[in-house]
């Protein structure tokens, strides 16, 4: 098969021929007709995952595609269903999986980090009937694609560890593909959304996407009194969409009392252990939430959302591009510079 390798860490990007993967008895093999261009494929490639430990190395985690073989012992699937899977894959028998957690399973799999990924030709699946999902007709594969980590981590942020509801007050720190996607989440739900970021144009996408007030941290160094005049104490909810010392920071602190801050950004480097103002903590009794990917069994709320019009992911994507661009554009994911999702959907 074709696929995008790299042989170490921060080393060249190319394409290669490799061999065909081979199911598990469990498992499948996709046939990637889409694949999303994401920044945690930056941190893979930068050397910030430690799953990543056998070269030569294939990325790629946000996929939608057709499945092409089937391991023995798979129940739920069969060959030419249209599919997406969750980043985070189970393994179905640990606790975190028994309790319907999959999304922090004791064992996970995730395709690009501890195998290789969908910047290929074909992905090899692990567990497929409890990680697999069945894509509907009404969702194309290059939307389909986007949902795999960035918009699913979004989405159960916003609405199951957030419970953000109509009418409350949600800040958003950080409007790349995670950030925009929990705008338009938040904003479907009846909330105020306050976006934040240092780019004016991506500030512009998150009004269309519906911010109800946008914020240039560039411009202002200290946003927390303007985020707290402008929801009248405070939010209910907060993300920090970005995962820097900052905007983890300003998130927690402009909470109004009982406020939940959800850190979705990745914490990587130096912006490992951020300083915390456990103070705030304290007296206001705010809660601090990690969110990670989202579970298969979650995906049909999302779905009749897309279906019914209220959710449009197709309002992210910035651009499709074919998968030899990835050579040059994966190392430029640092820079900020794209302003919305892109999509691999040529091979």
């Amino acid at each position: 098969m074709k696929a995008l390798i790299y042989e170490k860490f921060q080393g060249p990007l190319k394409i290669s021929n490799l061999p065909d993967p081979e199911p598990k008895n469990h498992g499948v093999i996709i046939r990637v007709k889409a694949t999303g261009l994401c920044r945690s494929d930056w941190h893979g490639w930068m050397g910030h995952d430690a799953d990543i430990k056998v070269f030569p190395h294939v990325p790629g985690h946000e996929l939608a595609g057709i499945v092409e073989i089937v391991g023995k012992n798979v129940q739920n699937f069969k060959i030419g269903d249209r599919v997406t899977v969750p980043f985070v894959c189970g393994c179905g028998s640990c606790d975190q999986c028994d309790s319907g957690n999959q999304q922090i399973c004791d064992y996970q799999s995730q395709p690009g980090f501890t195998h290789w990924g969908s910047f290929a030709e074909y992905v090899q699946i692990y567990h497929a009937d409890i990680n697999l999902v069945h894509l509907p007709n009404s969702i194309d594969d290059v939307t389909a694609a986007l949902l795999g980590c960035r918009f699913i981590t979004s989405f159960r942020a916003i609405v199951e560890q957030g419970k953000v509801a109509e009418n409350q007050y949600v800040a958003i720190h950080g409007c790349g593909g995670v950030g925009l996607s929990a705008v338009m989440i938040a904003h479907s739900l009846g909330a105020k959304v306050i976006a934040v970021d240092i780019n004016e144009e991506n500030l512009k996408l998150a009004a269309n996407l519906g911010a109800n007030y946008t914020i240039n941290a560039l411009n202002n160094l200290d946003i927390v009194p303007e985020i707290q005049e402008i929801s009248g104490g405070g939010v209910h909810v907060s993300v920090d969409a970005l995962g820097n010392i900052q905007t983890c920071f300003n998130s927690i602190s402009n909470l109004r009392k009982r406020g939940k801050h959800i850190q979705v950004g990745l914490m990587t480097g130096q912006h490992q252990n951020p300083k915390i103002p456990m103070n705030l903590v304290i007296a206001k009794e705010l809660e601090i939430l990690g969110s990670h990917g989202m579970q298969a069994h979650k995906y049909p709320e999302m779905f009749s959302m897309i279906n019914n019009g209220i959710l449009q992911p197709k309002k992210l994507i910035q651009k499709t591009i074919p998968l030899h661009e990835v050579i040059t554009a994966l190392p430029e994911m640092d820079n900020f510079e794209n302003k919305g999702v892109v999509v691999i959907d040529k091979f």
